[in-house]
């Protein structure tokens, strides 16, 4: 049998079929790619960047956590350090001493100690004597003065054997507890200086007189300012010259010391009666 030959009409058609394939292949007719919204591209790029945020701060806190990691290390190891150091010094004591306890005497300040037994403790308020004078008074302790005061009136300077004198009287009260006689009298002595006082209404120079004063068991001549302090609480103020060396203040305490007693005057067991003007006042 012979065989079977193409006609002309299929290679045509082959051809046609080989042209219209390559019309076919993938691609050649894909639909556009589609594109974003504004408010869908505002919308994407804030995600991305919300992520690189979030991203860095990951980074950060565990850069964070690296940095401690390392200082509690280092802590660790210098601990460790020390405490080696600690078992070495206790093996050392244990060879010497065994395994008593090693007592260390506690090392005293005696000198401060024996400064402190030496100074008797007043109160914020105190009862005075002058013996010179005769009478006892109310004291306030102040050691922001620096000299003593004592209230004084009718204070007349004058002279006697070429040296300056000053002729008083004390500046008392009614409120005032004293003993009655000495009300009115005249107390000279010598001025020993003169102090410069500075006030708002400008300064003013007042004498200063030795008195031999008592506290408790202290009998010492203390130097006075005489000025009028009848409008104060106190007749007298004792200021640090007196305080120096001598005594300390314990500020929550008043009249420990008992009131003397003089001729004339009331006994000392009366006195917390009269103990009764602890009034906060200005000086002046």
């Amino acid at each position: 049998m012979r065989p079977r030959t193409l006609s002309a009409p299929i290679p045509w058609l082959l051809s046609s079929l080989l042209i219209s394939g390559c019309a076919l292949t993938p691609g050649s007719h894909s639909e556009p790619e589609p594109t974003l919204s504004p408010d869908a591209f505002e919308t994407r790029i804030g995600q991305l960047e919300e992520r690189i945020a979030q991203s860095c701060d990951r980074s950060g806190a565990l850069a964070v956590n690296d940095r401690h990691q390392a200082e509690l290390l280092a802590e660790l190891r210098d601990a460790g350090i020390t405490l080696r150091h600690l078992r070495g010094d206790i093996e050392r004591l244990e060879q010497l001493y065994g395994d008593e306890p090693v007592l260390v005497p506690a090392e005293c300040n005696t000198e401060f100690s024996e400064t402190l037994a030496a100074k008797e403790m007043v109160g914020r308020a105190e009862w005075i004597g002058l013996p010179d004078v005769g009478t006892y008074l109310r004291a306030r302790v102040d050691s922001g003065a620096n000299t003593s005061a004592l209230s004084a009136t009718d204070i007349t300077r004058f002279e006697r054997d070429g040296e300056d004198w000053v002729r008083f009287k004390l500046g008392l009260t009614d409120d005032d507890v004293f003993v009655e006689h000495v009300r009115g009298e005249w107390i000279e002595r010598p001025v020993e200086r003169r102090v410069r006082i500075l006030q708002a209404a400008g300064s003013e120079s007042r004498p200063v007189v030795s008195l031999l004063m008592t506290l408790g068991p202290i009998r010492e001549t203390v130097e006075f300012t005489l000025s009028d302090r009848t409008h104060l609480n106190y007749p007298v103020l004792l200021g640090r010259r007196f305080l120096m060396d001598i005594a300390l203040i314990d500020v929550a305490e008043n009249f420990i010391h008992p009131r003397p007693e003089f001729p004339g005057g009331r006994p000392a067991s009366e006195a917390p009666q009269d103990e009764v003007n602890d009034r906060d006042e200005e000086e002046g």
